[in-house]
């Protein structure tokens, strides 16, 4: 098909947009119902601050309902009583009807979050239905084990679910970070109390009513809006949640795990912050290639990613051109209309983040880094939320900006006389979510794979990705692996059954 015909069939997002009607309502038993309270909290879009929908503000009262909802699906066996082949073949219907529904998903998820249309029609809806479509086919692979015991018994080690599930999603992926735990959760028979951001609450409404139309017994999947010192917090601490799986910040995730050890000792998986170094060796013979994955790891998704490059160590005497080079990327990549296909870098979330960031760019002035690229709110009479491509140089490894996550298209550089001084560097901060060298040198990669202190180490390469490798940090960036079949471990429960044949 020609450049022609396809601009022809192209849809016109604000036109979609205008006519979209996103439900703000809690998914709670199968029903779709208000707050308990009445309370209603105003979604807005980044893009422009247009109000999209009055979304429940869910409290205690409603995390209290959906928990009963789940736990006696659970006990009545109505999902984790069915056979493992029969939950597969509800699920693969699942993600066949995210499939089904991808331009939907894709313009709910950019209206909410201001992400570029092309990244959620591309990446997130994509991501979903794979995520979806693997834990569905996963869930009838699984085996449990026979232990090597003597001739007088026979021990079973089976792999049982676990109840109740909460689930506490962040929102700068809304709809993938939420798809990383549904699949698992409900492979393994779980029922699901999910939890979004109150920022960007639509298409976790949505893919509720999606696994109800697909099958999910009413109760197994249940999704409630609100704040997160309330929905959240309510979830976190209640009696009969027997596990809570948390992606965002690490402030919040410390917050969660004092809830949990507080009520009932519920367990607790925690995919946190992270300030994660990119490490580009002089050695490396593809320059512009680096630079080009350098700024993609910033400056993708607005900057707005836990494993996000945003510390960029680059040996000395390569600085000045690699530099140039993710500046000159930088330059092509000024924010734009989120709705219009052609758009790379969207709006920020909201003007909370977008104060944030700004204040951390002002930060790295005042404490001297080199802003050479930047720094500027732009757009400003769209009403909507964004922030140029930044980057920093000449950054002292105690600045601020080399610290904190910052959650924005903020790069902080810094440079490097060797190796020895680069992994220090690397691993002098809290986090330790990924990690990333670039080298020709085979020992040095496997030594710096062995060094750098994160869940996550790329050679030659950024941001990787697929369903079959785990994702997770080490140190303050968390525990426990979202992905792959290692994240089966967060929701089951592992028990030994002995039997006496003397």
């Amino acid at each position: 098909m020609n450049t022609q015909a396809q601009d022809a069939i192209a849809p016109d997002w604000h036109v979609r947009a205008r006519a979209l009607r996103p439900l703000g309502r809690a998914l709670i038993g199968g029903e779709l119902r208000p707050a308990a309270s009445g309370a209603t909290f105003k979604n807005l879009s980044p893009i422009d601050g247009r109000v999209l929908a009055d979304v429940a503000a869910c409290e205690a009262a409603d995390v209290d309902a959906a928990v009963a909802a789940a736990r006696a699906s659970f006990e009545r066996g109505d999902w984790a009583g069915q056979a493992p082949a029969a939950r597969k073949r509800v699920l693969l219907r699942f993600a066949d009807a995210v499939a089904a529904a991808a331009e939907e998903l894709a313009l709910l998820e950019t209206l909410d979050v201001g992400k570029p249309i092309r990244d959620s029609l591309n990446v997130d809806v994509p991501g979903t239905v794979t995520c979806l479509r693997w834990y569905a086919e996963a869930i009838d692979k699984l085996y449990d084990e026979v232990a090597p015991t003597g001739s007088g018994t026979l021990a079973l080690v089976t792999r049982e679910p676990m109840g109740v599930i909460g689930a506490i999603v962040p929102w700068n992926f809304p709809m993938l970070m939420a798809a990383w735990k549904i699949g698992p959760i409900l492979a393994a028979g779980n029922s699901l109390v999910l939890k979004p951001s109150e920022k960007s609450p639509l298409s976790a409404i949505r893919l509720g009513q999606l696994a109800l139309e697909a099958g999910v017994p009413p109760g197994v999947f249940n999704v409630v809006p609100g704040f997160g010192s309330t929905a959240g917090a309510a979830l976190a601490s209640h009696l009969d949640v027997d596990a809570i799986a948390f992606t965002g910040s690490t402030a919040t995730g410390r917050s969660v795990m004092r809830a949990a050890a507080e009520s009932n000792l519920k367990r607790v998986s925690l995919e946190c912050g992270g300030k994660s170094p990119n490490i580009i060796m002089a050695d490396y013979p593809d320059l512009p290639r680096a630079a080009r994955a350098a700024a993609a790891a910033i400056f993708f998704n607005q900057g707005e990613m836990c494993s996000a490059g945003s510390r960029l160590l680059v040996q000395e005497s390569i600085r000045e051109p690699i530099l140039e080079e993710i500046a000159r990327i930088g330059r092509s990549m000024a924010p734009g209309d989120p709705l219009d296909a052609a758009t790379v870098l969207g709006a920020i979330v909201d003007e909370t983040q977008t104060r944030r960031v700004l204040d951390f760019i002002d930060s790295g002035s005042r404490e001297g880094a080199r802003l050479a690229l930047g720094g500027a709110r732009v757009r400003v009479d769209s009403g909507g939320c964004y922030i140029e491509p930044t980057i920093f140089d000449a950054v002292d490894p105690g600045m601020r900006i080399a610290r904190e996550e910052i959650f924005g298209p903020v790069l902080a550089t810094m440079s490097f006389r060797d190796p020895e001084q680069a992994l220090r560097l690397a691993n002098d901060v809290a986090y330790g979510l990924a990690a990333a060298i670039w080298t020709c040198d085979l020992k040095l990669a496997h030594r710096a794979a062995r060094a750098l202190r994160a869940g996550v180490v790329y050679v030659n390469c950024y941001d990787a990705d697929d369903i079959t490798v785990p994702f997770g940090g080490f140190k303050q960036s968390g525990f426990g692996r979202d992905k792959s079949l290692h994240a089966f471990d967060k929701y089951t429960e592992l028990k030994t059954t002995w039997i006496d044949l003397s």
